[in-house]
């Protein structure tokens, strides 16, 4: 009897001990879903250069035919260099031209994966911090939110907890609280702003899918209304070709960057207030 107990016991630890962790791959193609990032990491020892391009308004008073639905203007660009100090840890750093109120901007942030899709785990969740500063000139208005008395007034920061999940080889979904500090803003603004973003891709073939993200920013009595913001909403769509990740997209942000689109989104979609984007993602292994 003992030595009959004693081989089951064995052969349960030998078949619990070779259950192995399986983890999921490729929730997103790319460490964006378009405006915000995505639960996707650099592996380690990788570099991955971002370009992004947003153009002006596809219709409405400052769109149409006249700027050829757009194209004529830049509302915002964006050019990146990301490195995967290890594959749970990325580094980053980013310039934008800005799209207002803030122009010239430097962003750096650090972002580390937390928990990874696995047979064990039904969701992967990641942490992002990020940093920003302006260098343009400060105005001699002191009404104007780009005056800066100093140079912390210059900076703003924001916080992400990204958290998705791959439900098929086609369909992946998350969700991102969000939290932006501005230390410097303007009358009837406030300088911290929360959100709550979800964003999904659906691989419609190997190389193609469909990408979206919303965000609900959560704004204090009269700050809305007074300066007129609307919540962020992007829909593109997303090519793989093998080395690049090349996105096209529709947006009413007009900036790149957690620090302008989620508090300073002035664009109505309803009125025509959208604009045409692209990115493009090159990842090296260094």
């Amino acid at each position: 009897m003992k030595k009959l107990l004693y081989s089951f016991l064995i052969l349960s630890f030998c078949s619990f001990s070779q259950e192995k962790i399986t983890y999921t791959w490729n929730t997103f193609n790319s460490t964006r879903v378009i405006n915000s990032h995505s639960t996707e990491m650099l592996e380690k020892k990788s570099m991955d250069m971002k370009i992004g391009h947003r153009f002006g308004d596809i219709a409405g008073d400052n769109g149409g035919a006249k700027t050829l639905f757009g194209i004529d203007n830049s509302s915002d660009i964006a050019v990146g260099l990301e490195y995967g100090i290890t594959n749970n840890l990325n580094i980053g750093i980013t310039r934008y031209k800005g799209a207002g109120p803030y122009l010239q901007l430097y962003e750096g942030y650090a972002k580390y994966k937390v928990l990874a899709q696995s047979n064990e785990m039904p969701v992967s969740v990641v942490g992002l911090a990020k940093y920003n500063v302006t260098s343009m000139p400060a105005s001699s208005n002191s009404s104007s939110p780009t005056s800066f008395p100093d140079f912390v007034s210059r900076t703003s920061s924001s916080f992400q907890l990204l958290v998705a999940k791959k439900f098929s080889e086609r369909l992946s979904l998350q969700i991102m609280p969000t939290y932006v500090h501005r230390n410097f803003v303007g009358f009837y603004d406030q300088n911290g702003t929360f959100a709550i973003g979800a964003g999904g891709r659906f691989q419609v073939s190997k190389l193609i899918g469909i990408i979206g993200e919303y965000h609900y920013v959560f704004l204090e009595d009269g700050v809305q209304e007074k300066l007129n913001t609307f919540n962020p909403i992007a829909l593109g769509v997303e090519f793989d070709t093998g080395g690049h990740i090349f996105q096209l997209n529709f947006s009413n942000s007009r900036g790149f960057g957690e620090a302008q689109y989620i508090p300073t989104t002035f664009s109505d979609v309803m009125e025509g207030q959208f604009r045409f984007g692209f990115s493009i993602s090159r990842v090296f292994k260094l």
